[in-house]
């Protein structure tokens, strides 16, 4: 028995090493550098990067991405581009990316710009460098008209965040289902001034409110940094308006919802306010949010959802890594997914070689936080209500009790539209 037990003991410095050899020669491999510049000092930025390094940490962890025949771990590279500031000109954002480029060599870039503006004009940046992007973050559906234009020159161009179309598509079924809950027709559309912004309140209002017979009874845009909306908060009461949509992710946006509930105005506040979208919203806002309906344009990023598992584990993971919650309800999940994505592509691949890497992108089917992700002719991941068949956001109304429920759509729904006091159903 004792030569038994010394035979076993031998052994067990041996199968230690065998179990650690795959991770160990991993980590001692060349890594594949992953780059992400973005806005780091805003909220949606700083938690997707988080999102980035949870996923490679995940992915080295496991033993790293395999490469032919070499396990390689990866590495992430970030810059502050600093495009989401009010003032920095697009061109300093520009460079920003461009040395990212140029000193880390990376093999992807992940989340990418947080303006539009600054997506559009990098571009051809991206294209003359030829480095994958697998952006989480900027939404003009214009990048993916530029890549069905000429899909060779920008054919390295992706994109897994929710993009303007979709975020209307959620935004008209969630006033569809209002609509038919409670008879609800007048909305007044209060916007910030920045291009994603402007251009989802031009489509929800072409393509929807005007062949769904809703009356725009009022619309006002906000420069980047306006803290007070009282005077519009006024003109809403005076108008009859039933349904405020706001469409903002500047910080100071939050405050429109408490003087909302201080003037107590009649109408439901049902659109996307970015400070609003995490568990902390409550307590940063003084529990004077109760009541606002808001969008988390993808699953996984502020909230998870049982019908989607990864959502659920990301959320823990996450929480389990830095120590607090995710609060942005956009860019996390795309973040998060987007490393997977990469490092399934690489895998099938064998190379980190850009063409050959985006040749596998293109046929990405898999199932991630987002619900289940595939890209469209011009590289967008399609968004639908069913997470079985399609990434999904989600729409979540906030309790009297600081919770928060999602009430959109009908397969991730967990209770129904509750309207605040002084207004009642016009059915």
């Amino acid at each position: 028995m004792k030569r038994k037990q010394c035979l076993f003991l031998c052994w067990v410095p041996v199968l230690l090493c065998l179990f650690l050899i795959g991770p160990v020669a991993a980590l001692a491999a060349e890594p594949i550098v992953i780059g992400v510049p973005t806005s780091t000092g805003f909220l949606e930025g700083k938690e997707a990067l988080k999102a980035v390094e949870l996923a490679v940490t995940e992915i080295n962890n496991a033993g790293g991405v395999t490469v032919g025949s070499e396990k390689r771990p990866f590495k992430v590279e970030s810059i502050d581009i600093r495009d989401a500031a009010p003032g920095v000109p697009v061109p300093e954002a520009l460079l920003g990316i461009e040395k990212l480029i140029l000193e880390k060599k990376p093999a992807a870039l992940l989340v990418g710009p947080f303006r539009s503006e600054a997506l559009m004009a990098g571009m051809d940046i991206i294209a003359k460098y030829k480095v994958p992007l697998l952006g989480a973050i900027a939404m003009t559906p214009a990048s993916e008209e530029k890549v069905k234009q000429d899909p060779e020159k920008y054919k390295y161009i992706f994109r897994l965040a929710l993009n303007a179309k979709y975020l209307v598509k959620y935004l008209a079924g969630t006033m569809g289902f209002i609509n038919a809950e409670y008879g609800f027709t007048k909305v007044y559309i209060m916007n910030q001034d920045v291009d994603w912004a402007r251009k989802t309140a031009e489509i929800i209002s072409q393509t929807y409110f005007e062949k769904a017979g809703w009356t725009i009874v009022g619309q006002e845009s906000y420069p980047t940094g306006t803290a007070d909306f009282s005077s519009t908060l006024m003109k809403v009461k005076a108008s009859g308006a039933q349904v405020i949509l706001p469409i903002f992710d500047m910080p100071q946006s939050g405050i429109l919802v408490k003087q909302w509930n201080a003037m107590k105005v009649p109408c439901l506040m049902a659109g996307f306010i970015s400070p609003l979208a995490g568990p902390g919203a409550w307590k940063t806002f003084d529990g004077k949010i109760a009541g606002a309906i808001n969008c988390i344009f993808e699953m996984g990023s502020a909230i998870g959802s049982p019908k989607v598992p990864k959502s659920v584990a990301f959320q823990e993971a996450y929480a389990k890594q830095f120590g607090s919650p995710i609060e942005a309800g956009h860019g996390p999940g795309p973040a998060y997914d987007s490393v997977y994505i990469l490092a399934d592509a690489i895998q099938r691949a064998g190379s980190i070689d850009a063409d050959a890497i985006v040749a596998e992108l293109v046929k990405t089917d898999r199932m991630g936080v987002l619900g289940r992700v595939k890209f469209d002719a011009g590289h967008q991941v399609i968004y639908d209500m069913n997470p079985e068949e399609s990434a999904v956001a989600a729409i979540f109304q906030w309790t009297a009790e600081g919770k928060r429920r999602i009430v959109f759509p009908t397969s991730l729904a967990e209770g129904k539209i509750m309207l605040p006091s002084g207004l009642t159903s016009a059915k």
